[in-house]
């Protein structure tokens, strides 16, 4: 671990902000292709779902859901939750501090160090995407924008809610407890599994103010068409029901970036 500090210190002197990152990213990358475990996992629970889906009999439309499916769950379980237990096991290990020392801005340690979790989790997307393809009679999305958007904003909001996290986090293993209240919260309440309407009128409407509620139901009216209330939209009507979610979700980025740069510790607690 000592050796992403060192790496950087030889290679951002006098570099560009992008090549920081750049620099770091490739040292973070290096590190988690050497957990095989990892990788290997970050293949086959993708393929394993498209499995699963395949043996189902799904297709259609819902072959477009378990595109939304892929988005949702992944963001929350990869993108989040391995986040938190990388920025926890960085800050113990004194890594974050000794960064702090170098060129490095605090945007650019925490970007560097998300964006190999970041294209993990767009592989699996892709994987599961190119599944839904192959397995179902796979229909033309109604609009592209909205699930790029929602896949854009949920990342970039996963990687601030992990930072946040992590003060409530001291060690890489309790990552798994700390966080499981948020993605069953996120999970359970955001349209992945049962559709809101399923819940009574109170809860689903206070549902769709939750972090990854949004990002289902954008991506739902994209890929399948489909408004949170199980109604069938087009092209117009998509982007007629997209405002509220879109709003929801740019607040919590906001209030994420907040916490993030309130709350984060960057050195062990002694």
């Amino acid at each position: 671990m000592t050796t992403v500090p060192e790496t950087l210190s030889t290679n951002t002197t006098g570099s560009s902000a992008l090549g920081r990152i750049r620099a770091l990213t490739a040292a973070e990358t290096r590190l988690l292709l050497r957990n095989r475990t990892a990788v290997v996992n970050s293949v086959l629970a993708p393929l394993l779902l498209v499995a699963v889906t395949w043996v189902l009999g799904v297709t259609g439309t819902q072959a477009s859901g378990l595109v939304v499916t892929a988005i949702g769950i992944t963001l929350v379980l990869t993108t989040y939750s391995n986040l938190v237990s990388t920025f926890v096991a960085r800050r113990e290990e004194f890594v974050l501090q000794r960064m702090r020392t170098g060129e490095l801005t605090d945007g650019e340690i925490l970007l560097g160090s998300a964006v190999p979790t970041l294209m993990v989790s767009l592989v699996q997307i892709a994987v599961v995407a190119v599944g839904a393809v192959v397995i179902g009679d796979w229909t033309a999305p109604v609009d592209v924008v909205l699930p790029v958007l929602a896949t854009i904003g949920g990342a970039a909001l996963m990687v601030l809610l992990a930072a946040v996290s992590t003060a409530f986090t001291r060690t890489a293993e309790s990552a798994q407890i700390t966080t499981m209240p948020f993605v069953v919260a996120t999970t359970v309440l955001s349209g992945l599994y049962l559709p809101l309407t399923a819940f009574p009128e109170a809860i689903a409407s206070a549902a769709r103010f939750l972090p990854l509620t949004p990002v289902v139901e954008l991506t739902r009216l994209g890929l399948a068409g489909q408004a949170w209330d199980g109604t069938a939209v087009d092209t117009a009507g998509a982007w007629a029901q997209s405002p509220l979610p879109l709003t929801v979700l740019a607040g919590w980025v906001v209030i994420g970036a907040a916490l993030a740069r309130r709350m984060f510790r960057w050195a062990p607690r002694r």
